[in-house]
């Protein structure tokens, strides 16, 4: 079940990085079976690095052959063939242990020594190439120098002692340099292939992972600014729409009550269409489209509209607004959740002033109240988003108290998107 499922997981990652497909059947087949392609290449090795150990201890070993009256000759060839079955099966591990296999096979090189025409098969040609391919090319290269550094000072002690002749140190020294050289260019070009193609493949997980994690941080900020407008638009119209409705039902006037019946409906329609304006961009927009819709709003609006449902708000605007769309849209977002929340939790204010200072660099706005009967807060929903707001232009917000009853909404906004206050 485990096996089913890693496989699975596999083939949706490849998937998903849109790998292509190993070229080559053969190849396809090797790199899914690698167990069988490394019993295939120990058998082999088996075959031709076992034959010359085989026959010097069977010439020695036959009553034809020669005389056995020197023990250590067959000794040596019983020993060499248990080196050459004892490496070759260690090839059944080359790709975790690449460098106990390359160590084995220049025992065996040099076990060869002791017979009188030196060979090494083809144990050197494979252990040098899984040294280049599963460990690294550097290794690779300072174990070739080594390990035919001191092969070729062991042929001439060797020699020296009488032991091999001249030409029998030169072929071996000849042949075992061959082998690993050829293993060892051929393991390094494949080994540097295969790590630059798992780095390309590493890094591209990487990049899916990271892909994945700005679709979530995208997806948190994209609810935070649904749950922002449509907290704005429906605390706003709501309370002002349950003012009005109050209102008409306690007044005995119907034409009164019948006003504000009508200011009731304006409202619910403005934040209709507000709602389906705010969606439209929602549904249609791209992933560039701004945080703020295109039409800012009118902080008048919203004092018109709690001044209809019967609280005393005032409106002052000192200098020229020659904001950016951004900030007059932040402007009427802060100007709305500050009269709501006075309309709210003072239900008994006397005076609800709204003053916006447009400055050359800069924007004031500050909502002040008195009549708070209970604890305002500054950790709401509301308050949360126009942090944000204040936040996304590079401005700030305070929100507290500024007397025993009285409560103080003051933000500072930059003039202009991407300017910060006293540039």
């Amino acid at each position: 079940m485990s096996k089913s499922s890693s496989r699975s997981t596999s083939l949706r990652e490849e998937e998903e990085l849109r790998l292509p497909r190993p070229p080559g059947i053969i190849r396809r087949f090797w790199a899914r079976h690698p167990v069988a392609a490394d019993v295939i290449i120990a058998v082999i090795c088996l075959l031709l690095s076992a034959g010359p150990a085989t026959i010097f201890t069977v010439q020695r070993a036959m009553p034809g052959g020669p005389p056995v009256s020197t023990p250590p000759e067959l000794g040596v060839g019983i020993t060499l063939a248990v080196l050459v079955v004892t490496s070759c099966v260690l090839l059944l591990r080359r790709r975790q242990w690449p460098l106990t296999n390359f160590v084995a096979a220049y025992v065996v090189a040099v076990a060869y020594l002791a017979l009188l025409e030196p060979a090494g098969g083809t144990l050197l040609l494979v252990t040098s190439y899984s040294l280049a391919v599963y460990r690294s090319t550097r290794a690779a290269w300072v174990g070739l120098a080594i390990g035919i550094g001191a092969f070729s000072l062991l042929s001439l002690a060797f020699y020296l002692t009488g032991a091999i002749t001249l030409q029998s140190t030169l072929n071996g020294i000849l042949g075992q340099l061959t082998l690993a050289l050829i293993g060892t260019l051929i393991g390094a070009n494949v080994g540097g292939r295969k790590r630059y193609l798992e780095a390309v493949i590493d890094r591209s997980r990487q990049l899916l992972v990271e892909r994945d994690q700005q679709t979530q941080i995208a997806a948190a900020a994209e609810r935070a600014r649904i749950a922002r407008e449509m907290h704005d638009i429906v605390s706003h119209s709501l309370t002002v729409i349950v003012a009005l409705s109050e209102g008409a039902a306690a007044t005995e006037d119907r034409a009164q009550a019948r006003a504000a019946a009508d200011a009731a409906a304006d409202t619910a329609r403005d934040a209709l269409t507000e709602m389906r304006g705010m969606l439209g961009v929602l549904r249609d927009g791209g992933a560039d489209v701004p945080l703020a819709p295109a039409e800012p709003i009118d902080p008048h609006v919203t004092v018109a509209a709690a001044q209809r449902a019967g609280y005393p708000v005032t409106l002052a605007i000192i200098g020229d607004a020659t904001a950016s769309a951004a900030t007059r849209y932040a402007i009427g977002r802060i100007v709305q959740e500050g009269v709501t929340n006075a309309m709210r939790h003072a239900p008994t204010a006397t005076k609800i002033s709204v003053s916006i200072e447009n400055l050359d660099t800069e924007v004031i706005v500050e909502i002040r109240n008195d009549g708070v009967t209970d604890d305002a807060g500054s950790s709401g929903f509301g308050i949360r988003g126009l942090h944000e707001r204040a936040a996304h232009l590079d401005g700030e917000l305070v929100s507290e108290p500024v007397g025993p009853d009285r409560w103080s909404l003051r933000a500072t906004l930059p003039a202009h998107q991407g300017r910060t206050k006293g540039t």
